[in-house]
């Protein structure tokens, strides 16, 4: 089963997801601060982390932000009601999912599956297709979802779960505008809520990398009102 990290400085809700998500199989690494948890990460890496925002010595932000120039590991946060902007803002950052406390644990455990879920190849027990069938070639793009790489003109572009998902939806169909709402049910578990603002984020991010290894990069069009296309090529 896949390792979570928890990050928290709340020790009552680390001891208690700890014990709901054990519970559901997974390995939980446990952290009260964002710089510990780095330094775990360094010999231990999770297939998942859950960052509070609010901690000392080293905060969920600046945690995301120094863990994002190494790795793209699913990243969801911890959120209190009135940190709108902090969700927004950790979006931008790349995390994959947020959850504003107080939180239930079953819905944390949802989430969880949901995000996990987003990073492994579906229908893993099922007969598979051969590599090249799966890998999604469009011009200069290719992408495998085996594999979760991303590469453009050769080059390796290192993308989030969500970005990637984002990405291939687009590219399926070249010259398809995708509503928000579309790249949403592409991207996000039917439990997630997020708004147009989060996709437009994603957005951002998504053309930011590809312009830092191709500064004519400009296959991700804007149709303004409707959505977004991948350019034919």
């Amino acid at each position: 089963m896949p390792t979570i990290a928890l990050v928290d400085d709340d020790r009552n809700i680390l001891t208690s997801v700890s014990i709901a998500l054990e519970a559901e199989g997974y390995r939980i690494m446990t952290y009260t601060d964002g710089a510990s948890a780095l330094d775990g990460f360094k010999t231990s890496p999770p297939d998942l982390a859950i960052l509070d925002i609010k901690m000392p010595r080293m905060d969920g932000m600046e945690t995301l932000r120094r863990l994002r120039q190494k790795t793209d590991i699913p990243v969801i946060f911890l959120t209190s009601k009135d940190e709108e902007i902090d969700e927004l803002f950790g979006l931008k950052m790349g995390a994959d999912d947020f959850i504003r406390k107080p939180f239930s644990q079953r819905l944390l455990v949802e989430r969880v599956k949901a995000v996990l879920r987003r990073v492994s190849p579906k229908d893993a027990a099922a007969p598979k297709e051969t590599d090249s069938a799966k890998v999604l070639e469009r011009g200069l793009l290719r992408m495998d979802p085996e594999r979760h790489t991303c590469t453009w003109k050769n080059e390796p572009v290192t993308l989030t779960v969500t970005e990637f998902l984002i990405l291939q939806a687009l590219a399926q169909r070249p010259g398809v505008v995708k509503s928000r709402n579309a790249l949403m049910d592409a991207a996000y578990d039917d439990q997630v809520y997020v708004d147009d603002r989060t996709i437009d984020s994603h957005i951002k991010r998504l053309r930011k990398k590809f312009k830092q290894s191709d500064d004519d990069f400009d296959m991700i069009e804007t149709l303004y009102g409707v959505g977004y296309r991948f350019k034919e090529m």
